[in-house]
């Protein structure tokens, strides 16, 4: 495993984090500098499913760092059975989303706990406790946000697109219901405000779908605006494709090129990029510095590779920061 650069070892860094794409990233981050390392993970996704709060993206950032996830299947836990399912399905019951008999577990007691009163971000934090997680796993917020996508037949909430329709539909907008009315919690800015911090991550996760939900969240986009340290984001692409999900295809949908340019642009905040060895002729296209190495994570040495390099940059970044007012 590489090593984290000097001036950045025990210093703060905040992530934040879409499903599957993120939590690969979170894993090798959390490998690297554990207890110094905060995950804002997307809630846009969460709904209610079968009378239960189901919180998809957090689950799969817990499974992930917490060594349950289904690494073939690329969400839900390792070793899952389906007799819930099945004896839904009998009975009538929706089995369009699927939810495993291990899994229902965390649903079930997450509901519990948020019907007695303890918020998303208490249990979710407890929750990575018992999983000897060594990082914080803060959602974005308490408050309910919901993605709807709008597409060319209507306006669908964000799972009956994603796994009802399998991403099939026109995507001619995002609207993010109550994001305006939501806030962040104390956790969330203590760690975006926090003036030893050392890098702010966005990790390759979907743009559209997982990561501007977050920053649909004005105490986050306001934070991040007063953030000093250097902000850095993994393209979520790598030759015109996402490795997993739609991101090329809702961007083709919105008239935007599936490049680095445009994952850039669509990122004004940061201060540098990363992107894939198969897009280095993107990089002198890019108005900002750009680093390039393999962001394709098949195995978690790769995962910790990209971690490294993630600090590294930062590091990069910060020093000629400190050049320049110098």
């Amino acid at each position: 495993m590489s090593v984290q650069p000097s001036s950045l070892r025990g210093r703060p860094v905040v992530a934040l984090c879409g499903g599957v794409g993120g939590a690969k990233l979170a894993l090798g981050l959390e490998r690297l500098i554990g207890a110094d390392l905060t995950i804002i993970v997307n809630t846009g996704d969460d709904f209610e499913h079968l009378g239960l709060h189901v919180s998809p993206d957090i689950d799969t950032v817990l499974y992930t760092l917490g060594g349950l996830s289904d690494i073939e299947r690329g969400w839900g836990r390792a070793d899952e059975t389906w007799n819930f399912m099945e004896s839904l399905g009998g009975l009538g019951g929706e089995t369009w989303f699927r939810l495993g008999d291990r899994d229902l577990a965390m649903h079930v007691e997450r509901t519990r706990a948020l019907r007695a009163g303890m918020s998303l971000t208490d249990f979710t934090t407890a929750m990575a406790r018992r999983l000897g997680i060594a990082s914080r796993i803060l959602p974005m917020s308490d408050d309910r946000v919901e993605t709807t996508v709008m597409t060319a037949d209507g306006p669908l909430p964000f799972q009956r697109y994603f796994v009802g329709l399998q991403c099939a539909p026109v995507v001619k907008r995002l609207e993010f219901k109550n994001a305006e009315h939501a806030a962040a919690s104390d956790q969330v800015l203590a760690a975006l405000n926090n003036p030893n911090l050392a890098a702010v991550i966005v990790c390759p996760s979907n743009p559209y779908l997982s990561v501007d939900p977050i920053l649909a969240v004005s105490d986050i986009r306001n934070a991040l605006e007063r953030v000093t340290a250097p902000i850095l984001a993994i393209s979520p692409l790598i030759g015109g494709q996402a490795v997993k999900g739609p991101t090329a295809k809702i961007m083709a949908e919105l008239g935007v090129p599936a490049n680095s340019v445009a994952i850039a642009g669509h990122y004004r905040f940061i201060d540098g990029l990363i992107i894939d060895e198969t897009d280095r002729g993107d990089a002198g296209k890019v108005d900002m510095p750009v680093h390039v190495t393999s962001t394709w994570m098949r195995s978690l040495e790769d995962r910790d590779r990209l971690a490294a390099d993630c600090l590294e940059f930062a590091e990069r970044l910060a020093t000629a920061e400190r050049r320049k007012v110098t």
